[in-house]
């Protein structure tokens, strides 16, 4: 089997089939929003969404962004307004996902890992313009930005 068909089964086997809390930050600099490109999520395997992950059963939802934050993209972060909610359906994923604005208050900016999982599913982190984001196809960009 290849990697990313095992990396797909793994996370179906772990997150597919259930309802999960997710929250996101969005967080801008010089007019761009940092965002993080998935592998293994969609049937393209392009997906641009803001860094972020599961609330962990006991864990706040503040301490939770700041935590998946941080794995993502080494940067320590403030969390701001509350942006809105989404429901995320793609494959065996359902997610209801929460989004806020976030503020960089530390940290060393690098492309992190998801500590659950012994493979790396980011492919990229980038600061993208809203102008790039809204030339991305529908399917390679997260609800929040279409």
């Amino acid at each position: 089997m290849n990697i990313l068909k095992e990396i797909k089964q793994i996370l179906s086997e772990k997150y597919g089939g259930k309802i999960r809390v997710r929250v996101c930050g969005i967080c801008e600099k010089n007019n761009n929003i940092l965002l993080i490109n998935h592998k293994a999520l969609t049937f393209n395997d392009i997906f641009w969404t803001a860094p972020g992950g599961g609330v962990e059963f006991g864990e706040s939802i503040e301490n939770a962004l700041k935590r998946e934050f941080f794995e993502e993209t080494g940067l320590e972060i403030q969390v701001g307004d509350f942006l809105g909610i989404f429901e995320f359906i793609e494959n065996a994923f359902h997610a209801i996902e929460l989004f806020y604005k976030v503020k960089i208050i530390g940290g060393k900016e690098k492309l992190g890992t998801d500590p659950e999982l012994e493979y790396i599913i980011f492919n990229e982190m980038k600061w993208m313009s809203k102008s790039e984001i809204s030339n991305l196809k529908k399917t390679e960009k997260h609800k929040y930005f279409r």
